[in-house]
Parts: structure tokens; sequence; C-alpha cells
């Protein structure tokens, strides 16, 4: 029978089947695709992506460590640290729209940076707040912070242009209610984190203010040096001063706090979670003595500065270099900058107008040195030849050399004197003729051992931005001279520099014998110089650190030191020198005899020389630097007051303030009267 026509079908050409075929086998290997993802995502990563999981629910707060404290040689606290509670705002909880904002006002004002200080302009503005949103969290913060939005805002941008990955600090040493307000509403402050730290604290008030430095954030840039290698972004470390020269002591090590969070990012008390407490920094014992530091600011800062002029001074042991006292006027209060402060403030309490008071101007200070620096002319003329200590020169009170006229102060004639003579009554034309001979002499006699001895040269102490001075010589005037002819054209012909082009002449050396001319140097400088003809030889180097401790005080390592360098110099040479400089302060024309009247110099013998130095336009500057000879406690101390006239009549009497204090002798004030440079 035959089949009806509608139940036959077609049979399955070859291409049709292959089709079929490729089409399941896209299929299964479109399953067999995600089979394995699926495998790999739950069996292969399964723990990998459990513990990000579990990391969504804990975060990881940085516990800072208490820096190490810092104490004199007596273990008397002059820094230590204090509990604070800060508010820091998460940058990446803050809208795109504001970090944009931030960075375009970042490249704007590093434009303006960039340009000459002539051409930079008004400073640029931070633009209002780019959000309403933003707004009403700023408004709700500044609420409890008791500042306003617009403060909020600023700082933000400010702090994200610097560092975009950084926690904003918002308010430090916040009282504990803001602590417990905020930490209970998390909810309401989107991104804002309360935590504790530690602010150093500074219980002696003004003291060595500018020795002891500051602390702060590590910056992009120091996180990049060797030496924080490892340390980790928002670090707390020296910035300046010792904090800075003995980071690495003081720091410490931070702790990790981890936290269980809710949806809403508050914490959940949870005991099981383990932490890394943080290892305090160690305790850095100081060379200073307290009581004689305390002595030299306010003896800097008192009755015999009036007017409250800008100055320094140094105290050395002689033996070892160790600093006893070094200050710097004026002086601040460090806890000032212990907290955010804005420009504004900065500048009022710390600009060129209020003084320049973190300036350390014992160690940067660089001054015309006046007659202090005859003793270094003297032992250039002794060991060259020039002279001997017998060797007489007749000082009239004025002398020409070339066509320039010399004089005494006041021109007043000391007649035929010899070396200690010449250093008893500060006689400047014997120095003038010995600096004219010393021109004459190969090799540039003079400015070999002013460097030798430690001036115009740093002298390697362990404190950060120390100056090296100058002491003009032929090279020093030849690039002079080649930087003032590239820079006339420019200037319209004028001088930019100096007043003429000219090699380094007679004239020159007859100043730089003196302490006059072109010759900068430091206090400190100055000290070093002393220590090295009052003990024979040796160029020390001063120092601050003495000790590393633990917080009970306990010797963790001593502070090695380089070995002094050693300068070979006749000991009857510098015999001649130390009687000249016993003269002028106890001889009976001394310059600074009246000064240390009624002084017991059978026990503590005084050798010292005043100086007085010429700055115009400005008045005089005051120098004294002294030398006071004992078996045990010798010391040498260095002091200038800019502006304060003679060194008898200012600087001497500040230094007999600090010996009266360091020997145990009765304080007198006693101005000098002597008049000369």
């Amino acid at each position: 029978m035959i089949e009806p026509v509608s139940d036959r079908r077609p049979p399955i050409t070859p291409q049709l089947a292959l089709r079929v075929a490729i089409l399941g086998f896209v299929a299964l290997a479109l399953f067999a695709v995600v089979f394995f993802r699926l495998w790999y995502l739950q069996v292969l990563s399964g723990d990998q992506y459990l513990a990000d999981a579990n990391n969504n629910r804990f975060r990881e707060l940085r516990i800072q460590s208490p820096r190490g404290e810092i104490v004199d040689r007596d273990g008397t606290v002059i820094v230590r640290n204090k509990r604070a509670v800060v508010v820091e705002m998460d940058p990446s909880e803050l809208p795109q729209a504001e970090r944009d904002l931030a960075s375009r006002w970042g490249q704007a004002a590093g434009r303006r940076a960039a340009r000459p200080r002539s051409e930079r302009g008004s400073q640029v503005r931070i633009p209002p707040i780019p959000t309403a949103e933003l707004r009403t969290r700023f408004e709700r913060l500044a609420g409890v912070l008791d500042t306003s939005a617009g403060a909020i805002h600023r700082q933000v941008v400010r702090s994200l242009a610097i560092v975009p990955y950084s926690s904003v600090r918002l308010k430090t040493d916040v009282p504990r209610s803001v602590l417990a307000y905020l930490s209970e509403r998390a909810e309401l402050f989107e991104g804002v984190r309360v935590q504790q730290t530690y602010l150093r604290d500074y219980p002696r008030d003004k003291l060595a203010a500018q020795i002891l430095g500051t602390v702060g954030e590590i910056s992009p840039a120091q996180l990049k040096q060797e030496a924080f290698r490892g340390v980790p972004q928002g670090t707390i470390i020296g910035q300046e001063g010792l904090e800075s020269s003995y980071d690495r002591y003081l720091r410490g090590e931070d702790g990790i706090e981890r936290v269980q969070v809710d949806a809403f990012g508050r914490p959940i008390p949870n005991d099981r979670l383990r932490d890394s407490e943080p290892v305090a920094g160690e305790q850095l014992k100081l060379s200073l003595d307290y009581k004689l530091q305390l002595t030299g600011q306010r003896a800097m800062a008192g009755p015999l500065n009036p007017g409250d002029k800008a100055g320094a001074f140094v105290a050395l042991d002689p033996r070892n270099g160790e600093v006893l006292a070094m200050g710097s006027n004026p002086s601040f209060d460090p806890d000032l900058l212990t907290k955010p402060i804005t420009q504004k403030r900065y500048d009022a309490l710390f600009g060129d107008d209020a003084g320049a008071p973190r300036f350390n101007r014992a160690v940067a200070g660089l001054y015309p040195t006046g007659s202090v620096f005859k003793p270094i002319t003297a032992m250039a003329g002794l060991q060259s030849g020039a002279i001997t200590d017998a060797t007489v020169i007749s000082d009239p009170g004025c002398i020409d050399i070339g066509t320039r006229e010399f004089c005494n102060a006041g021109d007043v004639p000391n007649g035929p004197v010899a070396l200690r003579q010449a250093l008893e009554v500060s006689s400047d034309v014997y120095f003038y003729r010995l600096g004219q001979q010393l021109f004459g002499l190969d090799g540039q006699v003079l400015q070999k051992w002013a460097r030798r001895l430690g001036v115009g040269r740093e002298t390697g102490i362990d404190l950060p931005d120390e100056f090296e001075g100058l002491i003009p010589d032929r090279k020093w005037r030849a690039r002079l001279n080649e930087r003032e002819r590239k820079c006339r054209p420019g200037n319209g012909g004028r001088p930019c520099f100096a007043l003429d082009i000219r090699p380094y002449n007679t004239g020159d050396n007859v100043n730089l014998a003196v302490g006059q001319g072109d010759v900068q140097a430091t206090p400190l400088q100055m000290a070093v110089a002393y220590s090295t003809i009052a003990n024979g030889g040796k160029v020390v180097r001063p120092h601050l650190g003495l000790e590393i401790e633990d917080g009970q005080g306990r010797l963790i390592q001593r502070i090695e030191r380089d070995p002094a360098r050693r300068v070979k110099f006749d000991p009857a040479n510098r015999q001649a020198i130390m009687d000249g400089l016993r003269l002028a302060a106890q001889g009976s024309r001394g310059t600074s005899t009246d000064v240390f009247s009624g002084w017991p110099h059978d026990r503590f013998p005084v050798f010292g020389k005043t100086g007085t130095a010429e700055r115009p336009p400005k008045g005089d500057q005051s120098w004294y630097v002294a030398y006071v000879q004992s078996e045990t406690r010798p010391i040498v101390v260095a002091a200038t007051v800019e502006e304060g006239g003679f060194g008898a009549e200012t600087a001497a009497p500040i230094v007999r303030l600090l010996l009266s204090q360091y020997y145990g002798v009765d304080k007198r004030i006693v101005r000098g009267d002597s008049r000369t440079r």
C-alpha cells in the first residue's frame, strides 16, 4: 500500500548534519567554559574570595607609636608626648568632584609657585564646594567641630592637592565629648574617622626650640628616600632639628588594630581580633645642661639685650665637643606647631616681621666677627713666621694702606705693641699690618689657618641645615666677578652682587685680619676655633646627642662620633695667644676686664676676646668668645647680638652670666666700657 504524502520525511543532507554537529559542539564548549569558571571560582579560588569577603567586614587602623622622649644630660625631660583626639576625613569617601577640584587647584597653585616671585600675582583662590550633598555633609560636621563648611572644604582641598591619598586631618586635640558624639553617629558623618594620637609636648616652654625641631607626616618625596625605605605612608617622622637627626631612634613602630564593622562602617566589638601593639620610640639623651641653657636664653632675651635683638650663643666642652648650651633669639613656643596652623597665623608668628624665630642663628647665622677673629690671624702670623710673639708694631691710631686709611675705633692710638698687648687692647692697627704682611706670602696663609681652625667650613654638628660660612679668598673673588659679569647685562649694567669687578686685594686681606669685610662665620664656628686653640690643636666635632636609652633611662647605645681632626702648631705660639686672651679679660688694659670684675680668676681663669663688627646700614654687632680653664670642667662660650653695640657692652656680660651659672659664681650684670672693635 502506498503511504500518504504527508508522512514522508526528506532525508537529512550531509551539509545539514554538519551544521547541527557544529552548533552542538559550540553549545557544549560554552557550557564547559561556564562549568570550569564556576569550578575555578568555588573550588580553586574559594578561600581567596572568602578572605576578601571577610576583609570587607574588617578595617585595619594604624595605631601611632609614641615617639621617644628627649632629656638633658641629667635626665631632665625636655620633650615628651601627650595623648590627643584627632578628627580625619578619608579621601576615598569624598565625591570625585571634590578630588578633581583639588587636583585642578593644586596644578594652578604649582604653576604660580614656579613663576618668579615678582610675576606670581595674587594667590590662587579655592573654588566653592562643588555639590550640594557635600556642602550638607561639611555643614553637619562643621557644627560639631566649631568651624565652617568653607573652612573644612579649603582644608580638604589643600591636603588633597599635596597628598591625594592621605587622610585629611580636620582638627587636632578635640574634646572627648566630640569623640563620643562622632563615634555614636558614624552613619551621619560619612568618611569621618576619630582616632587617638600622640602630640609632642614641650614642658620647658621656649627652651632649645630651634635645636629640638619639629615632627610631621612623611611626605611623598621622603617616602622615596633610602632612609625611609619600608616606612608606611602616614607615619609621623622628624622634619627638623634633633627630631630629624635622630628620627630612626625616636620614631618607634606603629601598631595595627583590626576592627570589625557593620554595613554602615560602625565598629562592632569582637574580642577575637588580634592587634599588633605599637612599639614606643627610644629616649634620646643630650649633652645640654638644662640650667645653663635656661640661663643663656634668659640672658639673650633679658635686660642685657634691650629691644630683644636677634642673636645666638653656644657653650662647648673644648675637650670633646659636647654642646652644653645653644640658643637663638628670638625663640618660640614649639607647642604652637604641634597642631595645624593657618598660613596667615604662621606668617604672623614665624615670618620675617616676627624676627624669623625658627631660624637657628647659632649654626646658620652668618656674620662678620669683628675682633674675635684676631686670635686666628695671630696664629696664621706666628705659624707662617710673619711675626714672633715679640714683634713690635707701632700703633698710631690710623695708618694708610694703598689709597685707604685704616683706623682703630675712635682713632685711639695704642703706641708700640707686641702680640700679647695687641690682643689685650684689641689693636686694630697691629692686625691691619699683619693682614698686609700675610697677603704678600704664598698660599693665602690667613685663609688656610682660618679653615684649619674650623671657620668657613661646616663643623659637622648633628643638626641639619648648618651653614659653612665664608672665608674670602682669590678663588671666591674670581667666582664672584664671573657671576657679576653674567648678571649685569640683564640688570641694565647695574651691579648685582658686587659694586666692582676686581681681583682679591690687600685691602680685602686687611679687613679679613680683623674679622671685617666679606667674612661670614657662625657662633658655633667661632666656639670651635677657640676650642682648637685652647685644647692644643684638636678640632672637636660639636654634638648634642650623647646616648640612646630605653623608657626607664637605661643605656642602650652610646652615640659614636667621628675622630676629631688635628691641627699642628707650635705650643709656644699657642701660649702667646692664650696669654693675650688672658690679659684681654684680666689685664689692666683688657677690653673685658671690667666685665669680669670680682670674678674668681684664681679658681676659674677667663681667657676672652671682645668683638665689634660693622654691618652697615645696620648697627654694630656685639661679640664675645671666652674660654675658662679648669681641670675637670673647662668651657668655651661664644655669644653675639645683632646691633648690640660694642662687644664689652652686650655680648660679654651675657657670657659672664652663662659662666656664673656653670661654675656657681654669683650672677652679676656688668656692662663693659671698652669701645674697641
